[in-house]
């Protein structure tokens, strides 16, 4: 049921927070945090009917009591009890499209998304949410970034933005590995898009030496 992803996010999560997952699927996550009292309350939402079927026969089965919702990211959720919400296992355009909608009851935010990371970075920046804190796991085969976002503000970099504060030094080697395969099949004639893959192997490079 609770994978190392899972089980990192509840780590994130505070023993005084009362938390939502969005987007809950089966509820591993609202159980885990409710049945080990790693959080003042927990809630767990979905958008489809089926998962949260699914989420509330589980919720069953663990004899807990966790409210539902049925709800697009935070559009019928009208709790301001909630303080703390979980955002994962989407992309980061469907991540971005929930937290236009967040309410301002929602301190913290901890996310998960399953690509276009520096872009999400720069959005939730722009949008005023600050990563506090990233950790890259990798499980079964696949890199995991897991970020803990507040509305407190923190000064960002070009390469905090772009590429995290992770200390993973095994992901950013796998992320150099990806240049530098991608930049040997791009023609010799093909310049701008050369120096681009070149420009981002000298900034992995500055953020390796920093771990």
């Amino acid at each position: 049921m609770m994978n190392l992803k899972l089980k990192v996010i509840a780590s994130f999560v505070d023993q005084k927070d009362t938390v939502i997952d969005i987007g809950c699927d089966h509820a591993y996550l609202a159980i885990y945090l409710k049945k080990n009292n790693l959080a003042f309350d927990v809630y767990a939402s979905d958008i489809h009917v089926n998962a949260l079927n699914r989420a509330k026969k589980n919720i069953k089965e663990a004899n807990l009591k966790i409210t539902t919702y049925l709800s697009d990211g935070f559009k019928n959720i009208n709790n301001e009890h909630i303080d703390t919400a979980v955002i994962a296992g989407m992309g980061a355009d469907t991540i971005l499209n929930i937290i236009k909608n967040v309410p301002l009851h929602i301190k913290k935010i901890i996310i998960s998304s399953n690509n276009h990371h520096a872009l999400l970075r720069k959005a939730l920046y722009h949008r005023k949410f600050y990563i506090k804190k990233e950790e890259v796991i990798y499980e079964k085969g696949k890199y995991y970034v897991i970020m803990l976002v507040t509305r407190n503000a923190i000064k960002e970099n070009f390469l905090s933005l772009k590429y995290g504060k992770s200390k993973n030094k095994e992901y950013f080697l796998y992320l150099k590995k990806k240049e530098y395969d991608v930049l040997k099949k791009i023609p010799k004639r093909k310049i701008f898009k050369r120096i681009k893959h070149k420009k981002n192997l000298f900034d992995l490079n500055l953020v390796i030496k920093r771990i």
